[in-house]
């Protein structure tokens, strides 16, 4: 049964439409360049239009992997396909796999979360449905759904090996360096306790990550990103365009951000604390 008839899950032509526009996306992305504000984070600030930060994280992140999964239930049958060949399956599971974490997981393990604004929160959740929608419906549907089709794509295990190397080696790295910034926020808290317990002032206290691969640069955690959701693409292939045009969209949505982060980091403590420290990209910037 259709939630929204013809749209969720979408036919071919609305499938297409929403393809088209969604790889419009860093045009919108793009404002970020000419605008230095972002509610959420360590830029978020206070606002009546905040929510709570776990909740808003998860409320936003989870529709991405329940819309993949609905999709992959529903439209196959609408088509006439018993039964999916062995690679939708898996790509299907690995998108899952990646936002199970970073739905659920993630949110429940943070210390603590800043609040998130509405705008950003809707945002996300658009771009969630945007997203698992196209890719859903290329692996339910309007992709290759046969073995045979796969194989006309010059579709190999070789590929589809080192696109799954690479997911694992970004959603591993993508984990550890998240987990180091947890580390540096359970200290924190930490050290507000034992202040509270003196009865002195508690004020926010940040410092520069230093283990794991933020030795080498800021963002280990974006980039690392770029490297699981490339992987995604290899293995889906080339002519995988909801694959593509979502490695393109996180790149567009995440650089700004480094961007003014690194700023932010270089106004915050000086040019000496991240000497040799690239931002983003490892020997580029």
């Amino acid at each position: 049964m259709a939630i929204v008839q013809d749209w969720l899950p979408a036919t071919r032509e609305n499938y297409e439409s929403i393809l088209f526009w969604w790889k419009l996306y860093p045009l919108l992305a793009s404002i970020q360049w000419v605008s230095s504000w972002y509610g959420m984070g360590k830029t978020s600030v206070q606002s009546k239009f905040n929510l709570p930060g776990r909740i808003a994280w998860m409320t936003m992140e989870v529709p991405g992997f329940t819309t993949l999964l609905y999709i992959m239930s529903t439209l196959p049958a609408q088509h006439g396909t018993d039964d999916l060949p062995w690679q939708n399956k898996v790509l299907a599971g690995l998108f899952v796999i990646h936002y199970t974490y970073r739905a659920v997981i993630f949110p429940i393990i943070q210390p603590s979360m800043s609040p998130i604004h509405v705008l950003v929160w809707s945002n996300a959740i658009i771009f969630q449905f945007c997203n698992a929608t196209c890719i859903g419906s290329w692996l339910a549907a309007y992709g290759p759904t046969t073995q045979e089709e796969w194989n006309a794509q010059n579709w190999s295990v070789l590929q589809f090996s080192i696109g799954l190397v690479l997911f694992y080696v970004g959603l591993a790295a993508n984990y550890f360096s998240d987990e180091e910034l947890r580390e540096i926020r359970r200290g924190e808290l930490r050290r507000q306790e034992k202040l509270k317990q003196q009865g002195k002032s508690v004020d926010k206290h940040y410092e520069v990550p230093q283990n794991g691969l933020f030795r080498y640069m800021l963002y280990p955690h974006y980039f690392m990103e770029w490297i699981e959701w490339l992987g995604y693409w290899i293995a889906a292939g080339v002519a995988c365009t909801p694959a593509r045009s979502f490695l393109i969209n996180e790149f567009f949505a995440m650089l700004p951000r480094a961007v003014s982060g690194g700023k932010w980091y270089k106004q915050k403590f000086g040019e000496d604390k991240i000497k040799g420290k690239y931002v983003i990209i490892p020997g580029i910037y």
